[in-house]
């Protein structure tokens, strides 16, 4: 299986007053073609940097990030924040297309095509977001990313925000669009319960680096680290 991301030896830091604090510390990792990759660990361990550093809005100190296909585009754990709220989803759809310059026609035929696939209503096309549920305006998010013709999404904690009976659904779809388009995920989250049920493959992070890293079910059920094994053993 080909890979479309690879991230070599990768290091980060931030300004801390006159201190550089270390965030990444040697990060090695590569996302395959039609996978959803886990990324998990606890809050402060520098899984939403290595996604800045991904997307390109970190530069690294050292390493690089090699992509084999279009840039990801990112799918946030509050969708709100990045949809323009004074806009209609159908305009909101249509906005990559245009700066695409896809004609007009052609443009509204794919935001349909696109909304029923995400499961939402054409009515929903003509509400702006802050008319819409969480879990409404995450498929909007979801459609927004994918709608660009990217096969590869990062998925920074798009669940967490929601309630249970929606993260499901959620991540059902997401599952689901994946099978069925072939695209890639990075998911990142903090809980291994949702991490189990989505993901392929799964790399744990600790204090800024990658701590293991292996198939879901053998990483499950057979953890070598010491770390792993107690966040496995913290988990409801």
């Amino acid at each position: 299986m080909k890979n479309i991301l690879e991230v070599k030896h990768v290091s980060a830091s931030y300004k801390d007053g006159k201190e550089k604090q270390a965030v990444l510390k040697d990060i090695s990792l590569e996302v395959r073609e039609n996978e959803i990759l886990g990324l998990v660990g606890e809050s402060g361990c520098g899984k939403s940097t290595l996604s800045k550093v991904i997307l390109g809005f970190v530069k690294p100190s050292q390493g690089e990030v090699l992509h084999y296909t279009k840039m990801p585009q990112m799918v946030f754990q509050d969708p709100f924040s990045s949809l323009n709220p004074k806009k209609k989803v159908g305009w909101i759809l249509e906005e990559p297309l245009r700066m695409q310059k896809v004609p007009s026609r052609e443009r509204k035929e794919r935001v349909i095509s696109m909304a029923e696939k995400v499961g939402l209503t054409r009515e929903m096309l003509d509400r702006r977001p802050g008319e819409l549920s969480g879990g409404q305006r995450q498929r909007v998010s979801i459609a927004t990313a994918l709608i660009q013709g990217s096969r590869f999404l990062i998925a920074d904690e798009p669940v967490s925000a929601l309630d249970v009976t929606i993260q499901r659904q959620i991540m059902e779809l997401m599952v689901q669009l994946q099978e069925e388009t072939g695209i890639s995920i990075l998911f990142i989250s903090h809980d291994l319960n949702v991490i189990y049920q989505m993901c392929d493959r799964v790399l744990v992070m600790k204090d800024g680096k990658i701590e293991e890293e292996g198939e879901t079910e053998e990483l499950f059920e057979n953890p070598r680290s010491e770390y792993t094994k107690e966040l496995l053993k913290a988990a409801p």
